[in-house]
């Protein structure tokens, strides 16, 4: 059984929650606008690779699949 000694100590409150949020939003570094649309860009052209391809292997598997049941849309 855990000592009394080691229990965790009770927070401040919602007051206390709020000023931790704002000493740590303080210690945030945020992109620059050219960084911002850099970021961006890698992201959009990363989901885009990735959608090609999961298409491209689900069309493969669907051709492989009709190929092997013989159906036929």
């Amino acid at each position: 059984m855990a000592d009394k000694n080691t229990a965790v100590k009770k927070s401040g409150g919602t007051r206390e929650y709020f000023r931790g949020i704002k000493t740590e939003m303080k210690k945030v570094v945020w992109p620059t606008k050219k960084e911002l649309s850099s970021y961006t860009s890698v992201v959009i052209l990363t989901c885009a690779v990735s959608a090609l391809g999961i298409w491209l292997v689900d069309s493969v598997f669907l051709a492989a699949l009709q190929g092997i049941l013989n159906i036929t849309f």
